[in-house]
């Protein structure tokens, strides 16, 4: 006899990483245009790691309007839909597939309302707003024409700006300086 059990808050966790996965994706193709394709992601209930085509690092208000895209849509809690269609049908309708990935004639297209359509197996949030917070952790590149973002959600997203507040206030400490002082004092500090 064998039973099978699901860890419910890694799936759920999962899911949060998941789901902004998608929203991110959406998100480079609106900044950085529709050449943006998916090279390569991990998803795990810590973290999410996206590779994807593009020909330069991206700015740091590249990465801000990325961030602020994804967090819109969060708090927009839009509704997402799970549905098994044909494969024609899920690429008439917009659907992202993977270049080189083998599809049966029905498809799971998981939409997350007008802003993704892309053919996926994996778990899902059911609205957006159920991700609470993204942030963008790290965007490097892995290989030429190909960048990778990693980047943290909900619980994990909060802590993240929990560790630069942390590391901010102990650099204002240190050269007795408000948090909005900061940037000043260091730049006088180099000069000097």
């Amino acid at each position: 006899l064998l039973t099978l059990q699901v860890n419910a808050q890694t799936r759920q966790r999962t899911a949060l990483n998941h789901t902004a996965t998608h929203l991110l994706q959406a998100a480079l193709r609106q900044v950085l245009g529709d050449h943006v394709k998916q090279a390569g992601s991990l998803v795990t209930p810590d973290r999410l790691r996206f590779d994807f085509t593009h020909f330069s690092p991206l700015t740091p208000e590249e990465i801000d309007q990325v961030e602020e895209i994804v967090n819109s849509r969060i708090r927009q809690n839009i509704e997402v839909c799970v549905s098994f269609i044909p494969y024609r049908e899920a690429i008439q309708r917009g659907a992202m597939a993977l270049f080189g990935e083998k599809y049966g004639d029905i498809v799971r297209l998981v939409q997350v309302g007008e802003v993704s359509a892309e053919l996926c197996g994996g778990t899902h949030t059911r609205r957006s707003g159920d991700i609470g917070l993204f942030k963008i952790i790290a965007e490097t590149g892995v290989a030429a024409g190909v960048r990778r973002i990693e980047a943290v959600t909900g619980e994990e997203a909060w802590k993240a700006i929990k560790r630069e507040e942390r590391e901010l206030r102990t650099i204002a400490t240190a050269l007795k300086a408000r948090p909005g002082e900061v940037a000043e004092k260091v730049h006088r500090l180099i000069k000097e």
